[in-house]
């Protein structure tokens, strides 16, 4: 890596895009192969909506924890611990839908570890990366989960049903080894000669320099300041559009693949290429945000604040008029179109909120992102499993599953979220420094 002559930094986010790209590829071939499995016995779908999310459960436990792990012993340490965990579990654990306490149990396991991973990322990043490079290296990043997902519809469908379902943990332990043994050859804490340059005091503890260095990671023996972060404004539109992003992601990404089935009667094997292509739009979509956001910064043509409005609200609104019309369409070719253009311009507006931890709070960008994705993650367990209750009470009320006309309703409340959602950042957002 010394004989590399581009930064050390790049090699980071570009582990860290790698990260991400294999976390997903778990969530999604999970989901897949767990719903072969499932309906070849004939689990009920409020059933599968509580194994789906309890992911989610074990998720939301460690957020928190783990901005403060990051905070405290290092986003790379965090990185490693919980990679090695969940890729244990995959590796150990039987698909079997008739043991349903193990399933739930290995799910919220996996849930707790991978809940550490995106705070750690943002700590990681946080100390890294300059903040001229902050919206393309978040989205490069964040952009790995889509292409992730993409990869996982592309390929897991095959995979099921050539080898069975087990084969997916397989495959998903060997990717998480693979790369907790890259990431521990080639990561490291950020040397000062790689790092934007600030003025320091003339006495300084180590810690606090070596936080000073980057100019943006907090000393780990400041007081983290719980107060004014759990009553800040800024935060909370972050929060409230972390909730909704991931309610519509999360509801796309778990029932998606039961609607093509039970509506468009149509297998995911069937489908192709076509079937990757939502977030394919994704992966394409969240780094042209941050391209641009970043040009958009640096050229000065608008500020910070403005800069992650218009790319938050532009996200939104439009993604909140594609979910609303792809139940209107009841042909494949209709509903992938739909959902492409609805997750693709989700992916957008993460150059607004999902940059704005590091905008608002730079020191404590872990914490914050923590706090966030806790948000996030209840969009996980309250989207999947309402969704599976809503299905269920309509085939309760006779209504055909088979309808594009029975889905609106599940289609729809992300949608509207979608809406209320920019409102609240177009009001409360900023893209200056809150805490210092």
């Amino acid at each position: 890596m010394t004989r590399m002559k581009f930064p050390k930094r790049y090699v980071v986010v570009l582990l860290t895009f790698i990260c991400t790209n294999v976390c997903y590829i778990e969530r999604v071939g999970f989901s897949i192969a767990y719903t072969v499995a499932a309906d070849a016995i004939g689990v009920n779908q409020a059933n599968k909506g509580m194994i789906l999310s309890m992911f989610y459960y074990g998720y939301v436990l460690s957020q928190i924890p783990g901005g403060w792990a990051a905070q405290r012993i290092g986003g790379r340490r965090v990185l490693l611990l919980s990679f090695i965990l969940w890729s244990l579990i995959c590796g150990l654990i039987p698909l079997d839908p008739n043991r349903v306490t193990i399933l739930v149990l290995s799910r919220l396991f996996v849930g707790v570890a991978q809940g550490f991973i995106f705070p750690a990322i943002h700590t990681v990043l946080a100390q890294w990366v300059p903040p001229q490079e902050r919206s393309r290296s978040v989205s490069l990043t964040t952009s790995g989960m889509y292409l992730g997902a993409a990869c996982g519809m592309l390929f897991f469908p095959s995979l099921v049903k050539n080898m069975g379902p087990q084969s997916v943990f397989f495959v998903e332990a060997v990717l998480g080894v693979v790369w907790s043994v890259i990431w521990l050859k080639f990561s490291s804490d950020p040397p000062r000669t790689d790092l934007p340059k600030v003025s320091m005091p003339k006495v300084a503890s180590r810690d606090t320099i070596k936080a000073q260095a980057g100019g943006v990671v907090a000393p780990r023996t400041v007081k983290i300041p719980w107060r004014r972060i759990i009553f800040s404004l800024p935060v909370w539109a972050i929060v409230v559009n972390n909730f909704t992003f991931h309610y519509a992601l999360y509801v796309l990404m778990n029932w998606l693949p039961t609607y093509f089935e039970l509506g468009l009667q149509l297998s995911l094997q069937d489908m192709g290429s076509s079937k990757m292509l939502p977030y394919f739009n994704m992966f394409i979509f969240s780094n042209i945000g941050g391209v641009v956001a970043d040009h958009l910064i640096t050229r000065r043509i608008l500020s910070v604040t403005k800069t992650r409005k218009l790319l938050n609200t532009i996200g939104f609104v439009v993604s909140a008029f594609a979910l609303m019309a792809l139940p209107l369409f009841s042909t494949p070719s209709g509903t992938v179109m739909c959902s492409a253009i609805s997750l693709g311009f989700l992916a957008l507006g993460r150059a607004g909120f999902a940059v704005n931890h590091m905008d608002v709070a730079p020191k404590f960008a872990g914490i914050v992102m923590g706090v966030s994705n806790t948000a996030g993650t209840l969009a996980g367990i309250v989207g999947v499993g309402l969704t599976g209750n809503i299905l269920e009470g309509a085939k309760a009320s006779n209504k055909d599953l088979t309808s594009s006309e029975t889905w609106k309703t599940v289609f729809f409340v992300p949608a509207y979220l979608c809406i209320f959602s920019s409102v609240i950042f177009l009001a409360f957002s900023t893209g200056e420094k809150v805490f210092e």
